[in-house]
């Protein structure tokens, strides 16, 4: 039996009222997409309850950001920069369906890419990447649960510091809290004893952008600060899991050494790989007609009939 023609968007609070008034552009882009094959579409208040109302009810359920835990259900997720957007049947960035493609640099025109980055660059960032420096810094990039080793990650982001320490030399390290994350004070209190006994650690909530300009090159476990490194001209290694992968070193991959030592040789291709990543892997949600088509073709790699 053919599923119902019925869209349902579940969005929190904040981003419900946007859609409703018509300015979160890519929930009407979706809407669009989805009415002009014959759907209804109906934008619902998320909640744990009504996610797990949506697996009985016909039709499709579209989450933001939540997983997709049913057949009939796909996430969508901002790929990074606006207007730029994801529809995956996971919520877990490291199995997206552009995590698992290859990317071959040679097959993206250096010219196309370099104008895209140079444009691009200006629009995301302003002037900062125009006065990137290496200053003999590493940038690491952190975001929650610092103690905890979680499964998608090579080590914990305590241990990954001490990989850190041990490599960096001479050179400054720099430890990124995120803005939005609330530490908790034993994490803050086991960063503070670092940077007391070692001279070359400073720690610093937010500030990316200045971290990125004077870095020499990033170390997260998954950070986008990561891949907008590379608009800076600055490489990174990765310890831990993600879909932008294909252009840094992995620690999980190759282990600590190794990354490490393919950190510090030939810089990636930063434009084809941004270009290819964002504008080949990406749905851009202000692209009048094609952004709908997208929409629709994604859908249907994912089973959906539409």
């Amino acid at each position: 039996m053919a599923e119902a023609k019925i869209l349902r968007i579940y969005l929190d609070d904040v981003m419900l009222d946007m859609a409703l008034r018509g300015v979160f552009g890519f929930v009407a882009r979706v809407t669009k997409a989805f009415e002009e094959a014959g759907f209804r579409v109906e934008l619902r208040r998320n909640g744990f309850e009504e996610r797990l109302k949506s697996g009985a009810r016909r039709g499709y359920s579209l989450f933001l950001m939540d997983d997709p835990f049913h057949p009939k259900s796909l996430t969508m997720r901002k790929a990074y920069y606006f207007p730029f957007w994801r529809i995956e049947a996971t919520a877990k960035r490291w199995e997206f369906e552009v995590a698992r493609k290859s990317f071959d640099p040679a097959e993206i025109d250096p010219v196309t890419a370099e104008n895209w980055v140079h444009n691009w660059r200006r629009w995301i960032f302003k002037r900062g990447p125009e006065a990137a420096e290496k200053t003999g810094l590493i940038y690491v990039a952190l975001q929650g649960k610092l103690a905890e080793h979680r499964s998608f990650q090579s080590m914990s982001p305590m241990e990954m510091i001490a990989a850190v320490r041990d490599r960096a030399g001479d050179r400054r390290i720099l430890l990124g809290l995120h803005p939005g994350e609330d530490y908790p004070d034993r994490d803050r209190a086991a960063l503070d004893r670092i940077a007391a006994e070692d001279s070359r650690v400073t720690i610093r909530t937010g500030g990316m952008e200045e971290a990125l300009r004077v870095c020499d090159e990033v170390v997260t476990q998954n950070s986008a600060a990561a891949l907008s490194g590379f608009f800076f001209g600055k490489p990174a290694i990765l310890f831990g899991d993600c879909d932008f992968h294909h252009q840094m070193p992995r620690v999980g991959a190759l282990g600590v050494d190794e990354a490490w030592r393919r950190l510090e040789g030939p810089p990636p291709a930063f434009d084809q790989y941004l270009f290819w990543f964002i504008q080949l892997n990406a749905i851009k949600a202000d692209e009048d007609g094609i952004a709908e088509e997208r929409i629709r073709a994604t859908c249907r790699r994912h089973g959906w009939e539409i």
